[in-house]
């Protein structure tokens, strides 16, 4: 299922389908359907042009990070989970340290935290996701981000074998329930929470979704944006990706409800 849905995502996301269309277009053009090839090439050319340059993928993104709203801070916690993808690993895995890509904030989020809670433990979820499998996961680079900025490594948990948003939270119930640690924050991108909070339901997991790594202003709406046609694909792509998620996720059974409160 996990090398599936790698491949799967290779096909679907916009601009590999607006190629792979283009490429299927020219070849109904060398076998002489007509008819086909220009309903390939209309269909990549408008795939593309919603893709670069209208703001679809924003607002469809948006949608998603203004689903679950972060609550009040509560007055004590015990345990904060965050999910990985906040590093760069394949240049971690060569050259150490610890590499902060867009979804850093959720390890920004959780160093802010942990100083917070002081007594908190911090459950770090995350392998290696590639395909290769070669790189380390986000849970190893951990062991060097917080101790560099003064949180003690005790408190630190690993888990290092999930690759998917299912494993991590197959994975977290045994971990927490080994620790008897209950009602953690949860930590991870504002798109990515409906998601992430839909398995934790179904699999009985108490926790309060601590969302971070917002993408949008927030006031987004529909619109054509031609000053930015690589940022609009960057939103869209990742819009794409998550909604795909959760449309998996819903008809596999592995959540209850399609679009997650």
């Amino acid at each position: 299922m996990f090398l599936l849905s790698k491949l799967a995502w290779l096909v679907i996301q916009p601009l590999s389908l607006s190629f792979l269309l283009i490429v299927a277009s020219l070849l109904a053009g060398m076998a002489r359907w007509k008819r086909l090839r220009s309903l390939l090439a209309v269909f990549a050319s408008l795939v593309l042009f919603v893709t670069l340059f209208t703001t679809a993928g924003a607002v469809l993104l948006q949608t998603l990070e203004d689903r679950i709203a972060r609550p009040a801070a509560p007055a004590d916690v015990s345990c904060i989970v965050v999910l990985g993808g906040g590093f760069e690993t394949d240049v971690t895995t060569r050259r150490g340290g610890f590499e902060l890509n867009q979804a850093g904030d959720r390890f920004v989020e959780t160093l802010r935290l942990a100083r917070l809670y002081p007594q908190a433990k911090i459950l770090v979820s995350g392998g290696d996701g590639s395909i290769s499998g070669k790189y380390e996961g986000d849970a190893i680079v951990a062991e060097r981000f917080f101790p560099a900025f003064g949180i003690e490594a005790d408190r630190l948990i690993q888990e290092t074998t999930s690759r998917t948003t299912f494993e991590n939270v197959q994975n977290l119930k045994g971990f927490l329930d080994e620790r008897s640690l209950k009602d953690c924050l949860l930590v991870t991108s504002a798109f990515h929470m409906p998601r992430a909070m839909g398995l934790t339901r179904k699999a009985d997991l108490a926790m309060t979704p601590w969302p971070t790594d917002y993408r949008t202003r927030g006031d987004e709406v529909f619109g054509f944006d031609f000053t930015q046609p690589s940022l609009n694909a960057q939103l869209m792509t990742t819009a794409t990706r998550e909604w795909t998620g959760l449309l998996a996720y819903y008809l596999t059974g592995r959540t209850n409800t399609l679009f997650p409160r």
